[in-house]
């Protein structure tokens, strides 16, 4: 009898690990069942959201290499870029996911609105921190003649940045509205599964921003 009850229960613990690996996101189960559970389906269908975005980026970056040499007489990596700032930006944006990292950990942990929503608001500092750094990166190469509309690199070189930057605003205007529901409701499971979904996001986003930075920058400027 004693050897059933121990199998029942082996086998009990044993769907619940199974159940927490399943979790696209961060596992709550432990922490708050119902939010775990409404989190399934949702998250499984943001990575697929995630998956198409990943789809037009490639596409973005797949037209920005077949265009690396089309300058059509304009200026070209070494005229425009500046290293430096891109440096920063990178840095920021790498840091605003570690910010992000410590809400949502904040979030399962300690269960604090006040502790996440300070942590998201220190997040939403660094990615408008990252925005202006490169509003004034595109503002000096458009001064010295590297406007979109010059060459076909340009061109690509805009699609693909400035489609990231788009991402990164809309990500901006997301986490002020977590700000603002975790201020009227708390975490409550509906908002907990929000910002899941917002990290993923925004962790997405870095990881683009990786690539830019290692295949539009340092690429661009190597000898």
């Amino acid at each position: 009898m004693t050897g059933l009850t121990s199998a029942a229960s082996h086998g009990a613990h044993s769907d619940e690990q199974g159940s927490s690996s399943r979790h696209p996101g961060l596992n709550l189960h432990q922490h708050d069942p119902q939010a775990h559970d409404a989190a399934e389906e949702l998250l499984f269908g943001f990575w697929i959201f995630l998956m198409s975005d990943l789809v037009i980026f490639s596409m973005l970056f797949a037209t920005y290499g077949t265009m690396l040499n089309s300058l059509a007489g304009g200026p070209g990596p070494h005229q425009l870029f500046d290293l430096g700032s891109t440096a920063i930006e990178t840095v920021v944006l790498l840091t605003s996911s570690l910010s992000f990292g410590m809400a949502t950990l904040s979030m399962k942990y300690d269960a604090s609105a006040r502790k996440t929503g300070l942590w998201i608001f220190v997040t939403l500092l660094l990615g408008l921190v990252f925005l202006g750094f490169e509003i004034h990166d595109f503002s000096e190469m458009i001064s010295k003649g590297g406007f979109p509309s010059r060459s076909g690199y340009l061109s690509s070189f805009f699609a693909l940045v400035g489609t990231h930057g788009l991402h990164v605003t809309v990500g901006c205007i997301w986490l002020v509205v977590m700000l603002v529901q975790l201020r009227v409701f708390g975490l409550d499971s509906c908002v907990k599964t929000r910002i899941l979904r917002l990290g993923l996001f925004w962790h997405f986003l870095d990881i683009i921003w990786v690539g830019i930075f290692s295949f539009v920058y340092l690429l661009g400027l190597a000898p």
